[in-house]
């Protein structure tokens, strides 16, 4: 198909005596590419077949190629002949393309998220040692989830492949709901429930609704890089709770006068990135807190069934006897992030706001993962993998702990932590070594998250955040060994 329309385009060309022939075709072909006539991502022809389609030399053709790959147009690589690139990027990633600078000014909010994106750590990098956030991947049970996919569209009706309520599926949120009550011991009306492609979104649209510039979110230093980048990006104020062993230590806030505060952030089941567990009192006491300065408080559980604690302690959520508190899960960190579900239970005074942005924003998510997710919980799959993540992140634990002191033999240890997590974290000396270290592992296609990235002020912790369940003990075993060579070698 390519072929073709190249040679219709070349022999509509001009011709010009005073360019060679070469140029012209490379005329033809840069022109195409920049008007998207040859798409990116396709091959261009083989050069002796493209020179015999236009009956002109390969020597031609082979010069044209060439200026193409010089301007970086299209590349060359042994056995998948020259594909066409990006022409806005190049191969370098060097933008070629527009020059205008008459453009409008971004908006402060627009500039904001611009400045702050560094500071999320990427996903674009398909590696999955050792990166945090990820279950156990190969137990996901696939079969079960086609079943359920199959048996949907085999069943599906006209009336389904319409519009659907901006907040999720009714029969998702039902279901959520119950799950909630029976494992989470948290009571919601399935109504309060915003289902959202994950926290992210969740955060961002709680700050839409509450946050104007230079309001103040008061949240745990260390925590999410994610959840101060997107408040930070909103230009909110944002000010450090101090931890201890029993989680935020609410005396202090006593001892500082905020200006009306408008949201704290905390992890009480398990705080990212040290798993340090709030204490039931401590709980009681943010509430009574919050409830003194009007304040709304997120309660983000990102991982609760792998916690592993018997002695339940109750949710700030089901504590609140006010309604200030927004309760935050995904599936997303439990099943596997290309999943993209999440939900919030929001209090019913943000309700009408939240679903306004949310239609006005994000529409609604795929309802046929939405129904899926919902016959995935009622048909108990949910409540059976759990338990099989718990049993198989363990033991995975273990073994990442053994090959881990086995590999780096005292010179890097790793923390101690009170509860049970999908990561892990060994502290390094300094600042170049934390990102020295990163990028030397990424070389090696492991990934790691930097522990600096976590704090809101300039009193920073070095370290690595590793996540250890998403290979089986083979694989791991020689990815610590390497990680371990590199660390001895450079450090």
């Amino acid at each position: 198909m390519i072929l073709e329309r190249i040679k219709e385009k070349f022999e509509e060309r001009k011709v010009d005596e005073n360019h060679r022939l070469y140029l012209q075709l490379y005329n033809v072909l840069k022109k195409g590419i920049v008007n998207n006539d040859f798409p990116t991502g396709l091959s261009l022809p083989p050069t002796r077949k493209l020179a015999e389609s236009l009956a002109i030399s390969r020597s031609t053709v082979n010069k044209s190629y060439e200026l193409l790959i010089l301007e970086g147009y299209i590349s060359s690589k042994p056995g998948s002949g020259f594909l066409i690139l990006d022409f806005l990027f190049g191969s370098k990633g060097k933008k070629l393309g527009n020059k205008h600078t008459d453009y409008p000014a971004l908006s402060e909010v627009g500039e904001s998220f611009l400045r702050n994106i560094a500071q999320i750590n990427p996903t674009d990098d398909k590696s999955v040692a050792f990166r945090p956030g990820l279950p156990p991947l190969d137990i996901f049970p696939v079969n079960q989830w086609k079943n359920l996919s199959n048996l949907y569209w085999r069943h599906i009706k006209v009336s389904s492949l319409s519009y659907f309520p901006s907040s999720g599926v009714e029969s998702l949120k039902k279901s959520l709901a119950n799950y909630l009550n029976l494992v989470r011991n948290v009571k919601c009306d399935h109504r309060q429930i915003i289902i959202v492609s994950g926290s992210l979104q969740s955060l961002y649209l709680i700050g839409n609704v509450l946050v104007n510039q230079g309001d103040t979110i008061l949240m745990e230093n260390p925590t999410f890089p994610n959840v101060h980048t997107i408040f930070k990006s909103l230009n909110a104020n944002i000010e450090a709770l101090t931890l201890d062993e029993q989680g935020v230590m609410v005396s202090k806030l006593e001892d500082k006068k905020f200006h009306a505060p408008k949201l704290v952030h905390v992890t009480p089941t398990n705080h990212y990135p040290t798993c340090v567990r709030m204490s039931l009192d401590r709980r009681k006491e943010l509430l009574a807190w919050a409830s003194k300065n009007k304040t709304f408080i997120i309660e983000n559980d990102y991982e609760r069934e792998v916690s592993g604690r018997t002695d339940e302690i109750p949710s700030i959520f089901s504590l609140d006897q006010e309604g200030r508190t927004i309760y935050m899960g995904t599936f997303n960190r439990l099943l596997h992030p290309s999943i993209r579900l999440g939900y919030m239970v929001v209090p019913s005074y943000l309700l009408e706001p939240v679903q306004a942005l949310q239609k006005l924003s994000h529409r609604f998510l795929s309802p046929s993962i939405q129904i899926l997710m919902s016959q995935f919980i009622e048909k108990k799959h949910l409540l059976n993998h759990m338990k099989k993540l718990k049993e198989v992140a363990l033991q995975r634990k273990k073994d990442f702990i053994e090959v881990f002191n086995e590999a780096f033999a005292g010179r890097l240890v790793i923390e101690d932590f009170q509860t049970e997590s999908l990561h892990l974290m060994a502290l390094l000396k300094s600042a170049d070594e934390e990102s020295s270290y990163i990028k030397l592992l990424q070389a090696k296609n492991i990934i790691v998250h930097p522990y600096s990235k976590c704090f809101i002020n300039s009193n920073l912790k070095y370290g690595i955040i590793m996540g250890y369940s998403s290979l089986r003990k083979p694989s791991m075993k020689r990815r610590v060994l390497i990680m371990g060579q590199i660390y001895k070698a450079h450090f």
